[in-house]
């Protein structure tokens, strides 16, 4: 029988290569980054004019950041040629 604390607190962890504090910090402060962007974006939503590019440019950084913590991942899309944004918030 498998470890729960291994298996609830470990394993994701080890398995992209950080440790388990290491992998806190990174999931907080993305979702930190996420609930930044997304209360942006329900401003925007009352008064257009304000945080007009906050929540699409949350989107991307976060986009950036993972993309670029992948192993073996050379060119992330939004940098191909030809690559467009469908929409923007």
């Amino acid at each position: 029988m498998a470890n729960p604390i291994h298996k609830w607190f470990l394993a994701h962890p080890e398995s992209v290569e950080e440790s388990y504090p290491e992998h806190f910090g990174v999931a907080w402060r993305f979702g930190v980054a996420m609930l930044r962007g997304g209360i942006a974006c329900l401003v925007h939503a009352l008064v257009p004019a304000l945080c007009e590019r906050t929540g699409s440019g949350t989107v991307k950084q976060l986009y950036r950041e993972m993309v670029a913590r992948q192993p073996g991942h050379s060119q992330p899309a939004h940098e191909e040629p030809g690559w467009q944004i469908e929409y923007e918030i």
